[in-house]
Formats: structure tokens, sequence, C-alpha cells
């Protein structure tokens, strides 16, 4: 058998309309809306650097349905480059893919395979030696196992199945024509070039049964490095699967425990450190952050009655910039709790107690829909109201503490 090397995608979600970036204040969102375009450039220099025989992109190259025909002709343009190269492309239609018609009625240059939507299809290239077997979504939803009806291995071929689906045991996804690890083994293939879930995984090296994740991150669930799979195969044996960055953007949650932080000055301090760490780790990449504060602090009435410190964390953020790598904050959530035992109880056991009851009160808090809906209609339209209820509740732990705070003298 021979030996050749391929790159394995999924995900791209050209074009991702990435809806409500404006509501975030210094966010660098015309970068983040172009970051699509540019990953996917950088999976075609890739291949072009790296000279593999073949790319394989696993479904879901677009983001549902597009108006704008510019979409698709700049896939085409950049699968285009690769044909032009000598290299071929393999394409799939996942489920954001079936929605648009559009997709399915681009004309695509020789050298640009497309898997059939109406039944699994095998592509035989035998001065390879490779077989490919797959079949595109005509509809969105894909409730059925599809590799039942794959066709089986062809023989003295290395055999690559590509599928967009959800896979059992991965819940945060919608489910898409599932199957298990169990029957795609079965299948005899050698690898599994699969597609849908976004985070990175080696599901299976024997055989191999490979997610390589969203090609570029869109969102704060969407963290870390992103890219593509650089697979190489000697005699028929894969002999190494290696991850390729092509992220342009890149998300990251920091997460940071203040609970034996005693000063406002200290949680600055460790915010700060670990976004120079993550600006270090994105490799010159625009970093977009989400900063989470947790643990049972002292500070905690303090964080809760001021924003001032909020307002810090992004000017430190700003100040980092280091040529066209930056770091911007997308949001900034306190969610740390009161400590069990508080320093000074004594003096501020009535307002304690107080408070307490005034939370436990079935009246007062009966009242509560009816006094936020007024308060949200007098704030300003760029306020989300996510940013105050980020789990859809009235944030009663967080205004009981801004007003003891503010109540005993806590807010400086």
């Amino acid at each position: 058998m021979s030996s050749f090397r391929f790159l394995h995608a999924a995900d791209i979600h050209l074009d991702s309309p990435l809806r409500g970036l404006s509501r975030y204040e210094g966010l660098p969102e015309a970068e983040i809306r172009g970051s699509t375009r540019r990953a996917l450039d950088r999976l075609v220099e890739t291949a072009l650097t790296e000279k593999v025989d073949f790319v394989v992109l696993a479904g879901d190259l677009y983001d549902g349905s597009w108006q704008d025909v510019g979409t698709g002709l700049y896939m085409v343009r950049a699968l285009s480059r690769l044909v032009q190269a000598g290299i071929r492309v393999v394409t799939l239609s996942g489920n954001h893919d079936a929605q648009s018609v559009i997709a399915r009625e681009l004309p695509l240059p020789d050298g640009i395979d497309h898997f059939s939507y109406d039944a699994p299809q095998t592509l035989h290239w035998p001065e390879l030696g490779v077989a490919l077997h797959g079949q595109s979504f005509r509809d969105r939803h894909g409730t059925q196992d599809m590799t039942r009806s794959y066709p089986a291995p062809v023989a003295g071929c290395f055999n690559i199945g590509v599928l967009h689906t959800s896979l059992s045991g991965y819940g945060e996804h919608e489910t898409y024509a599932p199957c298990s690890v169990e029957t795609l083994s079965a299948k005899g293939y050698d690898y599994w070039a699969l597609g849908h879930v976004h985070a990175r995984e080696i599901v299976c090296e024997h055989p191999w049964i490979v997610f390589p994740g969203v090609l570029q991150g869109r969102h704060a669930r969407e963290t870390g490095a992103c890219g593509c799979e650089l697979v190489t195969v000697e005699d028929g044996i894969v002999w190494s699967v290696e991850f390729v960055e092509c992220d342009v953007v890149r998300w990251c949650r920091l997460e940071l425990d203040v609970s034996e932080m005693q000063t406002m000055d200290a949680v600055l301090g460790a915010a700060r450190q670990a976004m120079e760490n993550a600006l270090s780790d994105a490799g010159g990449r625009t970093v977009i952050a989400r900063i989470v504060l947790t643990g049972r602090s002292v500070l905690h009435d303090r964080l809760c009655a001021s924003q001032a410190w909020k307002e810090d964390l992004r000017g430190i953020a700003v100040s980092m910039a280091q040529g066209t790598a930056q770091i911007a904050l997308e949001k900034i959530r306190n969610e740390t709790s009161a400590p069990v035992h508080r320093a000074g109880v004594a003096e501020t056991r009535e307002l304690d107690l107080a408070l307490e009851g005034l939370m436990q009160d079935d009246e007062f808090l009966a009242s509560l829909p009816e006094a936020f809906e007024g308060f949200f209609s007098a704030l300003p339209s760029c306020v989300e109201r996510d940013s105050l209820m980020p789990d859809g509740q009235f944030p009663l732990e967080q205004a009981r503490a801004a007003l003891r705070a503010r109540l005993v003298g806590e807010t400086e």
C-alpha cells in the first residue's frame, strides 16, 4: 500500500453571523467577524506548505442559509488554490450546510469531490490506495445512524469514513446522525474523519476516530486552540495524527479563585497575570477573554457593590497590547460568595439578620419581578439583561451583598 498525507478539518462555519458582538464594549468586532475566512486561508496555506495529497472537510463548511453569494465564492476560491496545486479536496454537507440552497447549487471545479445527498458514496483513488466513504445530508435534522448503509471497506486500500455526527455521549451538541464507537469500529475502516462536535478529540486509535473540532472559535464557549488534523499514513498504517492550529482569534475563559485574596489590588494583580499568560499562550493571536471570579471571599460584598474594578480590568487589558496582538474582555463575572464566618460580624449582626429575613420574606420576593422589570425598562438599550442576570435569575444575592457593603462602608 502507498504512503500519503492528508488534512482533516470540519466545522468551518464560514462567515458565521456572530450576532451580539456590538453589545460588548472594546471587542475588535471586525477582526472577529473576519476570523473564519482567515482561518480557512490558514488551512489552505497549511495544505500547500505540507504538500498533502488531499484535504477532507467533514461538514458544516457554512453556517446555515446565507444570502450573500460572496460567502460561497470565497470558499470555492480558497479550495481552488488547492486543486491548482494538485491537492484533491473532498467535502461533505453537515446539518448547517443542509439549510443552504445556494450552497447546493454552487458549481464546484474539477478536483473538488462532494459526497452525494442521496446515498453513501465511495471515492476510490487506486493510485493512492485510498477509498473514502461518506454521505451528505440534504435535511438539517438527521436522526438515523447513517453508518448502517455505509459500504464495506475496499480491499487493499486505506479506507476513510467521512461523517458529520453527534456520536453517542456528546450531549452538548444537537443529536445528528447518532452512532457509537462500536458501530464505527465494526465497519472495518482505518480512519473516521468526523465533524459536528466543536471540541477536538481523538475518540479512538484502533481504528482512528477523530473530531478535529471547529476551525475557528466563534464565541466564549469555543475556547482554546482550534484547527485541523495532519494525518500521515505509511504503508497503510496511520503513522501520526498531528494537530495544526489554524485559528487567528483565540477565545479563553480565565477563572480566578479569589478566596485567599484580601485586597482588590491582589485581585487585579492575579487577573493581570492570567491575561499575560493567555496572551503568551496564544502565539501572537488576538485573545478574547471572559474573566470569572470565584470562591468564598471577604471581598464578595465589595465586588458586588462597585463596578469600578471591572473598568480597572478593562484598562489593564487595553494596556497589554503588543503590536498586533491584543487581549479584549468579552465579559467579567463575579461568581464569588460571602465567607461562612465574616470578620466583625458582631458589629453588623443586626444588619445581617435583617437582610437574611428580607431574603426569606415571601411578600417581598413576590414583588421583585415587577420591580426588576421597571428597573430594566429604565436602563439604556446598550445594557444587556444577560450581563445583570446571567442565569436568567434575579440577582438577589448580588443585590443583598451590594446593599450590605454600602451600609457598612466597604465600597472603597
